[in-house]
C-alpha cells in the first residue's frame, strides 16, 4: 500500500490497480464526471475496481483508433480514481462516475484474467508538491493570471457551460486549481497529457498559460467572425453564416450526424421532438470532448430510445387467456375469475381505466408469476421492477440531469426495456417501498398509478410528459399493512392464500418436477418421484403458505439423482434403462433427518393450560400453542414470546374475562390476588401480533384456572371482549388450511366469520368441522369437552383451603 496525499486529506493505495483505457480523455485529478464504459476489456476492469474497494488507474490511449488498446498503446501516466456510481443501460454498456484521486505510474501489466491490471507507483514529490500548493496559494500572480485567463476563455467558449468558471474559485489551493483547469481546457490528448505529466508545479501553471492565451485569441477571432457573419445573415445571406461556421469547425462530426439520422427517423411526438432538435442543435455547438457533450448525447439516447408511438396488438381471446393461466397455474381458480373478468373487459372496451391489480398472498404463491402470465395471455411484453427497500423519490422520477450520472426512474427505464408503451408492467413488493429524507417513492409511484394523472407522466431527467395509460399496470405484496393508504385505494386487491397439501402436490407433479428434472439433465432417464414421497416433503421438510421451499427440496432431490447418475457413468457403467425413483424410505438419505417435526395431533400429552389457536403470518396461516401457568404469588400476568401490543391487549382481556366472569366459572373470585399467571406462546424467537389469539388465551387461561384438559383435535381464532364476546378476525382461509395440514378435526371461528368460511375449499369443508361460536361460554362448552362450569374446584380455592397461601381474605 502507498499513501496519496491530497489537499483535502490522505488515501492508501495498492500497489496493484485495474487499469482503464480512455480514448480521447485525460482524467485529472479532482474531476468528477460521468463516463460510458463498453470495451469487454474495461468493463471487466471496472467489475474488479468494484470488487477490490472501487479503485482504478484511467489512462488515455495514444491512437484512439486502436480498439483494444496493448499495454504500448496506452500512455504510462494516469489517475488514480475512485467509481462513485455504476449502472448498466439497455445496450450493455456501462455508464459509471469517476472521481480522480491523484496521479500515477505504470510500473508493469499483470495478469488479471479478462481484465488490465498493473502494478503502479504514485509519482514521486507528492509531498513536495502539497507544500509547494500551500506556499504558493490561491493569490500568486501567476495564478491569478491563469484564473483571469480561464474565466475569459469559459466566456468565450461555448461548448463549455458558463457555471464551470466557478471552478476556479471553489479551488482549495493551487494544485486543485491546476488540475481542474487543466481537465476542463478544450484542447488534444497530447497537450492535456503533457499537463498530467508535469511533475513540477510552476512548469504545470506555465503549460497552462501558454495554452489559455493561445486558445483565447483563437476564439476572441472565431467570436469576431461571428459577429460579422451575424450582420451578413441579417442582411440576407444566411447561407454564408452556416458555410463559414462549418469551415471554421472543420466539418461536422460524424456522431452528431448520427444523432441527427436517429432523431430524424425516431417516431417521437410533437413535444418530444421539439426538445429533441433543440438538444440536437445544442450538441452541434459543443467540443465532443466536452463533458456536457456526453451529458446531451445520454439524453437524446434515452429520447429516440423510448416507445413513444410503438404498441403491441392485443389478443383478446378470453379461451386463450383460461388456457394460458390453466397451462402455467394450478389452482386459484378465484384470482383466475378475476383475471379473465379484467381481460374480458379490455376486450370489450378497448381500454381498462379502473383500479390496478393488486395480488397480495404469502411468498412463493405466484404472484409474480401471474404477472407474467397475464402478459403472455395478452401477447404484450412484460417488465418487472421489485420495489423492495426503494426509499428514494428519485427512483421513480428520476434524477435531474443537474445531477452528475443522473438518470430516469425505474418506471422509464422498463417503458425502453420493453420497447412498447403498452405492456405489462410488474410492480413487485409494493409493501417493502421504505421512505426517509430523500423522499416518498409511495407517492410518487400514486401520479403512475392514477389513471387520470400517468397520461402525462413527468420523470424528472425527461423534463417531458410521457403517456403511461395504455400500460397494464400489476402490483403485487405480501402485506396489506405496509402499503400506504392513498396507493392501496388505487388499487383492487386480489388475495392468493397459501396452498393445501394436496394442492403443493399436483404443482409439485404437473410443475415442479418436471422442470428440475429437464434442468438438471436427468430426462433422459424418466426419473420418478412417488406421490407419497411428495407429501412427506411437503410434511417434514417444507412449511410454507407457497411452494418455493418445495422447490428447493425437490431441486436437492434432483441433484442427488443427477450425481448418482453421473457417477456411474465416471466408473464406465451404462446408466441405460434405469429408472430412477424416489421413494418415502430414502428421502432421508437424500434430504436428511426431518428438518420439522410431525404437527398432527397429540393424544396422551397433558393439556391442561393449553390450547391451540390459529394465526395469520405472512407465509400463510400457522397453528400455535398457548400455555397458562398458575403459580401462587400475589396476582401478577407475566407474558412471554415476542408479543406485539395487540396480543398483550388481547391476554390481558382474557385475564378480566375470567375476573368477570369467576362464579360462572367455578373459580375463587380472589384468584387475581393469590396466584400469579404466566401467559407463554413458544417459539419466542418469532415476532407475534394480532387480535385474533384472544380467545385461545381464553381458553388456555380457563383450563388452567379449573384444571380441566382442553381437546387436543380442537383449534380456534377469534378476537375477545371484556364480556366474552367473539368478534370477526381475519384470514379464514389462511388458517383453516393449517388446521388441516395439523390434523384439527375442529375450528372454532367467529359467527361473524360464517361467510368466509362458505368460501372455504372442499377439502377443508370435507375433512375439518366449522363451529361458530359468537360467546366465550360456547368457547369453553367445545374446547373443554365435557367440563360444565362449576364442576370441579379451581387451583386458587384448593390452594386457599390447603393453607398455601396466607393472607388473602
Amino acid at each position: 500500500m502507498a499513501t496519496l496525499h491530497r489537499v483535502d486529506g490522505s488515501l492508501s493505495v495498492p500497489s496493484q490497480l485495474p487499469v482503464i483505457a480512455l480514448r480521447d480523455l485525460v482524467y485529472f485529478p479532482y474531476m468528477v464526471l460521468p463516463l460510458l464504459i463498453g470495451r469487454p476489456k474495461s468493463v471487466a476492469s471496472l467489475k474488479k475496481a468494484e470488487e477490490d474497494g472501487g479503485l482504478a488507474l484511467v489512462a488515455a490511449q495514444k491512437d484512439p483508433e486502436v480498439a483494444e488498446p496493448a499495454e504500448d498503446d496506452v500512455y504510462r501516466v494516469g489517475t488514480v480514481v475512485r467509481v462513485l456510481q455504476t449502472s448498466r443501460l439497455a445496450d450493455g454498456t456501462m455508464r459509471v462516475v469517476l472521481e480522480g484521486l491523484g496521479r500515477a505510474r505504470v510500473e508493469r501489466p499483470l495478469p488479471c484474467g479478462e481484465a488490465f491490471c498493473a502494478e503502479v507507483a504514485l509519482l514521486s514529490k507528492w509531498e513536495r508538491e502539497r507544500e509547494e500548493g500551500r506556499e504558493l496559494g490561491v493569490e500568486a500572480a501567476g495564478v491569478k493570471e491563469v484564473k483571469k485567463l480561464f474565466r475569459e476563455y469559459v466566456r468565450l467558449a461555448e461548448q463549455i457551460p458558463p457555471e464551470v468558471g466557478g471552478v476556479a474559485d471553489e479551488a482549495a489551493d493551487s494544485v486543485q486549481l491546476s488540475h481542474l483547469i487543466a481537465g476542463h481546457v478544450l484542447v488534444g490528448t497530447a497537450e492535456k497529457q503533457e499537463l498530467l505529466e508535469a511533475g513540477d508545479l510552476a512548469q504545470r501553471y506555465a503549460v497552462l498559460r501558454e495554452i489559455l492565451v493561445r486558445e483565447v485569441e483563437i476564439l476572441r477571432i472565431q467570436e469576431k467572425v461571428s459577429n460579422r457573419l451575424r450582420l451578413r445573415g441579417e442582411a440576407g445571406v444566411p447561407d454564408a453564416f452556416v458555410e463559414e461556421q462549418e469551415a471554421l469547425a472543420g466539418g461536422v462530426a460524424p456522431e452528431w450526424k448520427e444523432m441527427a439520422r436517429a432523431v430524424a427517423e425516431a417516431e417521437l411526438p410533437s413535444h418530444a421532438k421539439e426538445r429533441a432538435e433543440r438538444e440536437l442543435e445544442r450538441l452541434g455547438k459543443l467540443n465532443p470532448l466536452a463533458p456536457e457533450a456526453s451529458v446531451v448525447r445520454a439524453y437524446l439516447e434515452w429520447l429516440v430510445a423510448l416507445p413513444w408511438q410503438c404498441e403491441t396488438q392485443d389478443n383478446q381471446d378470453i379461451g386463450h387467456a383460461a388456457q394460458v393461466l390453466d397451462a402455467e397455474h394450478y389452482g386459484l381458480h378465484e384470482v383466475k375469475e378475476r383475471i379473465l373478468d379484467h381481460i374480458a373487459v379490455l376486450s370489450l372496451a378497448g381500454a381498462l381505466p379502473g383500479p390496478i391489480l393488486f395480488l397480495v398472498g404469502p411468498p412463493g404463491v405466484g404472484k409474480t408469476s401471474l404477472g407474467r402470465s397475464i402478459a403472455n395471455c395478452l401477447e404484450r411484453k412484460f417488465v418487472r421492477v421489485s420495489l423492495g427497500g426503494m426509499r428514494d423519490e428519485a427512483e421513480i422520477r428520476g434524477h435531474r440531469r443537474t445531477y452528475v450520472g443522473a438518470l430516469p426512474g425505474r418506471v422509464v427505464q422498463g417503458m425502453r426495456k420493453a420497447g412498447s408503451r403498452n405492456p405489462v408492467f410488474l410492480l413487485d413488493e409494493v409493501d417493502k417501498l421504505a421512505r426517509d429524507f430523500h423522499g416518498d417513492p409511495g407517492a410518487a409511484l400514486l401520479e403512475v398509478l392514477d389513471p387520470e394523472q400517468n397520461r402525462a407522466f413527468a420523470d424528472h431527467y425527461l423534463e417531458l410528459e410521457f403517456d403511461l395509460s395504455q400500460v397494464l399496470f400489476i402490483a403485487t405484496a405480501n402485506t396489506l399493512g405496509e402499503v400506504p393508504g392513498p396507493l392501496r385505494d388505487r388499487m383492487e386487491v386480489i388475495r392468493l392464500p397459501g396452498y393445501l397439501d394436496t394442492e403443493k402436490r399436483a404443482i409439485a407433479r404437473q410443475f415442479l418436477w418436471p422442470k428440475l428434472v429437464a434442468r438438471h439433465g436427468i430426462e433422459p432417464y424418466s426419473p420418478e418421484i412417488a406421490d407419497e414421497a411428495i407429501d412427506e416433503i411437503i410434511a417434514s421438510y417444507t412449511r410454507e403458505a407457497g411452494v418455493r421451499e418445495l422447490e428447493r427440496q425437490l431441486s436437492r432431490v434432483t441433484r442427488k439423482l443427477a450425481r448418482s447418475v453421473a457417477g456411474r457413468a465416471s466408473n464406465g457403467k451404462s446408466a441405460a434403462g434405469e429408472t430412477p425413483k424416489v421413494e418415502p424410505a430414502g428421502l432421508s438419505a437424500l434430504l436428511g433427518p426431518p428438518v420439522h417435526p410431525s404437527a398432527q395431533a397429540g393424544g396422551g400429552t397433558d393439556r391442561r393450560g393449553i390450547a391451540r389457536g390459529l394465526a395469520w403470518t405472512a407465509a400463510g396461516g400457522e397453528v400455535i400453542e398457548v400455555e397458562v401457568a398458575v403459580v401462587p404469588g400475589s396476582g401478577k400476568v407475566q407474558l412471554t414470546g415476542t408479543l406485539g401490543d395487540v396480543m398483550k391487549e388481547s391476554a390481558f382481556a382474557a385475564v378480566t374475562y375470567a375476573r368477570s366472569r369467576a362464579k360462572l366459572l367455578g373459580i375463587s373470585e380472589h384468584f387475581h390476588k393469590s396466584m400469579d399467571l404466566h401467559i407463554h406462546i413458544p417459539e419466542g424467537a418469532t415476532p407475534k401480533d394480532g387480535p385474533s389469539a384472544g380467545i385461545t388465551i381464553a381458553t388456555a387461561l380457563v383450563s388452567a384456572l379449573t384444571d380441566a384438559p382442553t381437546q387436543s383435535d380442537v383449534a380456534m381464532t377469534g378476537e375477545i371482549t371484556l364480556r366474552g364476546r367473539v368478534l370477526v378476525v381475519g384470514g379464514i382461509r389462511e388458517k383453516a388450511a393449517a388446521a388441516l395440514r395439523a390434523g384439527m378435526k375442529r375450528i372454532l371461528l367467529p359467527a361473524a366469520n360464517a361467510g368466509d368460511a362458505e368460501r372455504l375449499p372442499a377439502e377443508v369443508r370435507e375433512n375439518v368441522e366449522l363451529i361458530a361460536v359468537e360467546t366465550m361460554e360456547e368457547v369453553l362448552g367445545e374446547a373443554l369437552g365435557a367440563w360444565q362450569a362449576g364442576a370441579r374446584p379451581d387451583r386458587a380455592s384448593a390452594a386457599l383451603s390447603a393453607g398455601v397461601v396466607a393472607g388473602v381474605s
